[in-house]
């Protein structure tokens, strides 16, 4: 379990994990690219990046998440 803080346009670039991952917005907006396919997230929404799929994570203005990893 990680809390993230991205300023606006601060980016983890396209990467991969051996293990689903779990992300909660609890503020601003973020954005998710999974598999070349972009998502919004907003504060109380979230998303699942799955195992061995390619996904990245940037701020689209100040964004805080938190990303629970199950291996």
């Amino acid at each position: 379990m990680t809390l993230f803080a991205f300023a606006e346009k601060e980016e983890i670039s396209t990467h991969q994990s051996n293990g689903d991952a779990f992300v909660t917005c609890l503020d601003g907006v973020g954005k998710i690219t999974i598999d070349d396919v972009d998502y919004s997230l907003h504060e109380g929404e979230s998303i699942v990046m799955p195992a061995g799929h390619p996904h990245a994570v940037s701020g689209e203005e100040n964004f805080k998440m938190l990303l629970v990893v199950i291996f």
